[in-house]
């Protein structure tokens, strides 16, 4: 995969190694899991991070111009991909092909954002959350959860999960999931939002289950949290 200019050809024969590795009992559990327009093939995700990493030693650029958006395993590449590359433009890009909660999660996982760079990136993230579609809207805030957790940004990030209208399944858990991180972080600035704010019912109370079921919270705050649900 280290190839220094993509050409049709090498796209091809990119494909034929990517169907090589099909495996139809793991594409018909992850079909279970994952609802997406890309045809699902059935590579799990290391494999996929370990061609990315091979494809990223060469022109990564030149690879992403052939690329296409048929097979969900190379949507999910190219995503690893760009995160690493961290260009602005292919980043809004990608978010556009986003259609479901994994390849967000994997992207956003892969993108880390320098502290040089966190109050550059949270004008877009603060976009993204801001948009109408549950994907866009999604990346935003797992990219919140993986590199905003300090005490400086969490009001930040809790003025913003306040404001959101869109009311999308996928969306909401990862706000529940965020608050439950935030807890994890910084117990006492969330205990105050989970006092006031004007979340849902749903975002309010999975957020409180999500932060009960971790083994990082007493049997005493459990119990505590109790009071909070709506």
């Amino acid at each position: 995969m280290q190839i220094l200019k993509w050409s049709k050809e090498e796209y091809q024969k990119f494909l034929t190694y990517l169907l090589s590795l099909a495996n139809d009992e793991y594409r018909l559990f992850h079909t279970k899991l994952v609802k997406t327009k890309y045809k699902i093939l059935g590579i799990n995700v290391p494999k996929q991070r370990l061609i990315a990493k091979e494809i990223l030693k060469g022109n990564a650029k030149s690879f992403l111009k052939f690329s296409q958006d048929i097979y969900y395993e190379e949507v999910n590449i190219k995503g690893f991909i760009i995160a690493n590359l961290k260009d602005e433009n292919l980043i809004d890009d990608f978010v556009l092909k986003i259609d479901n909660w994994a390849i967000c999660d994997n992207f956003c996982s892969s993108l880390k954002i320098e502290e040089s760079n966190l109050d550059k990136y949270f004008k877009k993230i603060t976009q993204y959350v801001n948009e109408k579609d549950e994907f866009i809207a999604r990346v935003g805030i797992v990219l919140l959860l993986n590199n905003y957790l300090t005490k400086d940004y969490l009001p930040k990030i809790f003025k913003l999960i306040n404001n959101i209208t869109l009311d999308k399944y996928y969306l909401n858990m990862a706000i529940a999931w965020l608050i439950s991180e935030c807890y994890i972080k910084e117990k006492e600035l969330t205990i105050l939002f989970l006092q006031d704010n004007k979340l849902s019912n749903f975002i309010q109370n999975k957020a409180i289950a999500k932060i009960k079921d971790s083994y990082r919270v007493s049997k005493e705050e459990k119990m505590m949290l109790q009071c909070y649900s709506k």
